[in-house]
């Protein structure tokens, strides 16, 4: 048995993500706990679990009040390395309490990455999105870009790739270079590098939103999407016969984002079709429109709303995307940041919904796009898989220790 000590950073979606997998650890016997949100409902999963540091939370995201793109990024990368010191210190507690044999570590901790590299522990980074690193006929990460082939593609990309590795360089290199300095690790020359630092990159995704590689790095192994919520009862609301659903979400990381849940309830009065809006985060709930055929919560379980949805319209993050691609329900995307562009493009190329420019946000745009994303015939996508995951951490424990934890699991089946 191995002693898996999960370290999340304070987002919903990257701490539900990693459950199934955990879970499956669970189960082939060995011993987890996470340093997360949630603690609570981890626990009623059944999996040990303790808070963070609360100065981590309180380091807040504010990628959302600048205006332009690259000034977002900048923004949002300066906030998360600013929760380093914070993480660092509360891993290495956890280390010294916990006596963990392998580390997981969420890919928006960067001082938890820290400590993990410093620590000696064979250690993985989990990323809930769609890889960055570079690959033969992929396009840069993060702008959103159709692959193109050919000479001219691959002039573009390089090119492209090279503008793109600086600008997240300049915004993130200088401090997360302070925070390695601090726990005695040698600098590192970009995010890509950053991203070679662990001995396993747990990429949440696979077809078909990542494009097909022939390159991936040998430390990658794509795990699939992992899909988990706290289990609640689904409302009486959602069961009464009526006009099929439209679920409209916004972030559970908050940007700003409440002009999508405004335009849908705006576009999609009139349309035959009920409309449910989950704000998360978002504010201004007093000001949003009301329209007869739309109800507004902070939450409502999804998986019951995607069994009866004719859509989803969301802001193009992963986890809603993954669970709409999963139940075979078309997506409308309006990406308004992080990896949301990229994650848009992958739903237009995959024709599992239609994309639209925040710039080009309007209830008449949303109510044409819902139109058309109700013609798409997708076909539900296999999540992946917890086992995946068990697996692809298994490979970093210590020979003795799986042997242990394979023979238990061959004693149970008996």
């Amino acid at each position: 048995m191995a002693r898996i000590l999960a370290y999340s950073s304070p987002a919903t979606g990257h701490v539900y993500r990693v459950v199934p997998g955990l879970l499956a650890l669970r189960e082939r016997g060995h011993d987890v706990r996470v340093i997360g949100p949630h603690v609570d409902e981890l626990r009623e999963a059944g999996i040990a679990a303790e808070p963070l540091d609360p100065r981590i939370a309180a380091v807040p995201i504010r990628d959302y009040e600048a205006k332009e793109g690259r000034d977002r990024l900048h923004k949002g990368l300066h906030d998360l390395l600013a929760r380093g010191p914070f993480e660092r210190a509360d891993l290495e507690r956890a280390i010294v309490a916990y006596e963990p044999d392998v580390l997981l570590v969420d890919t928006n901790a960067y001082g938890a990455a820290v400590a993990a590299e410093a620590s000696g522990l064979p250690w993985a980074t989990v990323f809930p999105s769609l890889l960055p690193i570079p690959g033969k006929g992929i396009p840069p990460y993060g702008l959103g870009l159709k692959p193109k082939h050919g000479p001219l593609g691959r002039l573009r990309d390089r090119a492209l790739f090279q503008l793109v590795l600086r600008e997240y360089a300049g915004a993130m290199m200088p401090r997360l270079n302070e925070l390695r300095e601090a726990a005695g690790l040698a600098p590192v020359a970009d995010p890509i590098a950053h991203m070679f630092a662990p001995d396993r990159l747990l990429v949440l995704t696979g077809e078909p939103l990542e494009y097909p590689r022939v390159d991936t790095p040998a430390h990658v192994r794509f795990v699939g999407a992992q899909l988990w919520d706290p289990p609640v009862e689904t409302p009486e609301w959602l069961l009464e016969d009526g006009d099929p659903w439209v679920l409209v979400t916004c972030s559970t990381e908050y940007q700003g984002d409440e002009a999508l849940a405004a335009a849908a309830i705006e576009g999609l009065r009139d349309e035959p079709v009920r409309v449910i809006v989950t704000l998360a985060d978002a504010h201004g709930v007093a000001e949003l429109p009301r329209a007869d055929n739309a109800r507004i919560e902070r939450f409502v379980p999804h998986g019951p709303v995607l069994e009866r949805a004719a859509a989803v319209v969301c802001h193009g993050g992963m986890g809603i995307v993954q669970k709409a691609v999963a139940a075979g329900v078309p997506i409308v995307a309006v990406p308004f940041g992080r990896d949301q562009p990229e994650v848009g493009r992958r739903i237009a190329e995959s024709k599992t919904g239609v994309q639209v420019k925040k710039k080009d946000l309007s209830a008449e745009r949303i109510r044409s796009a819902v139109r058309e994303v109700r013609s798409l015939r997708t076909v539900a996508a296999s999540p992946g898989g917890a086992a995946h995951f068990a697996d692809a951490v298994e490979e970093l424990v210590p020979v003795g220790l799986e042997l242990e934890a394979h023979d238990r699991s061959l004693i149970r089946e008996v």
